[in-house]
């Protein structure tokens, strides 16, 4: 193995291992704690979080669901100091399954994709766009303010209809979901954390 793909692999296995321990610690749980939720072995989260090893994708997986973020959020390099995401680079994030395309909310990232501690995600949501029927629940914090057009955000049994300049912040361990409220195309920004408020 040439020496470059070497360093690599050994910095992509300690970016893991610390983006699972930070993860693991968020949530105030053991490393015993997160394996036995992970159904992997101690040994395993033990060797990432030292930066040794080599996982399966299905122990990522795994790791992944018992942390409650997303593979890709495990896998990504963190962001250095000072991170610029131009207007041109933005990751459009994913669309859900089976939903028409002219339906679904185009949702872009303008942090950096290595950035576990907070999200800047620009959501647009086209006229008569609703998820209610795919709520979101996860840990974690949103701050919501409508750029333009009405944003209906439901939270467990709360419903409020947020105009143009309102701005929302509610925990995301409860099952929420978005609608547009009017017949034009809303544009919403929204900051997410992994502390729950």
């Amino acid at each position: 193995m040439a020496r470059s793909e070497e360093s690599d692999e050994s910095r992509t296995v300690h970016s893991l291992g610390a983006a699972i321990r930070d993860a693991r610690r968020r949530l105030g749980l053991s490393v015993q704690a997160l394996a036995e939720r992970a159904g992997v072995s101690l040994g395993l989260v033990s060797q990432l979080e030292r930066g040794m090893g080599n996982p399966s994708l299905l122990s990522i997986q795994r790791l992944a669901g018992a942390l409650g973020v997303p593979v890709g959020q495990l896998l990504e390099e963190p962001a250095g100091d000072l991170a610029v995401v131009t207007a041109d680079r933005r990751h459009v994030m994913p669309t859900a399954p089976g939903v028409p395309r002219d339906a679904q909310a185009v949702r872009e990232l303008l942090t950096p994709r290595g950035e576990p501690m907070l999200q800047l995600i620009r959501s647009t949501l086209p006229p008569g766009f609703s998820n209610e029927d795919r709520p979101f629940r996860h840990i974690g914090t949103e701050c919501v303010t409508v750029e333009s057009g009405v944003l209906v955000v439901v939270q467990g049994d709360q419903r409020i209809e947020l105009h143009a300049g309102d701005t929302v912040t509610y925990g995301c361990s409860e099952s929420h979901w978005w609608a547009n409220g009017h017949d034009d195309v809303t544009v919403v920004l929204g900051a997410v954390t992994p502390f729950e408020r």
